[in-house]
């Protein structure tokens, strides 16, 4: 029997289940009667390491109809919406508009500090530790550790969480 159990905190969005997601957006989009002739457009875009969705639409009711179709085929797949980084709408060519979402994957530096700092205030006896962008919790005791998990799930990060490696 081992003397120390542990599990991994991340927070990751299936990439599949989001391309899955644009390809219903944009069958959709197609097809709905408002939004059929108009300049309604979603896409997938990388740069660097980050992934985002770009939507671009006529006005923003278009624009804010395609986010809400999006947002629907993405809590029907399974991916939270917590994962998404909403950046302000800004004005395209041809009297469009455009908005940039960032799909968050991995836990910044900052939040994962604000975490580890959460546990530790619990008083449970736990180690843990910020490798990368998860963090890693170790205990000697099982249900130390459910104790730590049903923890981070009440409180609100602001990140789509998911406990992973338990062990």
């Amino acid at each position: 029997m081992a003397d120390n159990y542990s599990f991994d905190i991340t927070s990751k969005a299936d990439p599949q289940e989001i391309k899955n997601a644009l390809d219903q957006t944009t069958k959709e989009i197609r097809q709905r009667f408002d939004l059929k002739d108009t300049k309604s457009d979603i896409r997938l875009e990388k740069e660097k390491e980050k992934e985002f969705v770009v939507i671009a639409a006529d006005d923003e009711y278009k624009l804010k109809a395609v986010s809400d179709i999006f947002q629907t085929k993405l809590v029907k797949r399974g991916i939270s919406l917590k994962a998404l980084v909403y950046e302000k709408i800004e004005s395209a060519l041809g009297g469009t508009v455009r908005q940039k979402i960032t799909i968050q994957q991995g836990i910044s530096s900052e939040k994962a500090k604000e975490i580890t700092k959460a546990i530790r205030d619990t008083k449970l006896k736990v180690q843990t530790q910020i490798q990368g962008d998860e963090i890693r919790v170790q205990g000697k005791d099982k249900d130390m550790l459910q104790d730590v998990i049903a923890f981070v799930k009440s409180k609100d990060f602001g990140l789509d969480l998911q406990f992973t490696n338990y062990r």
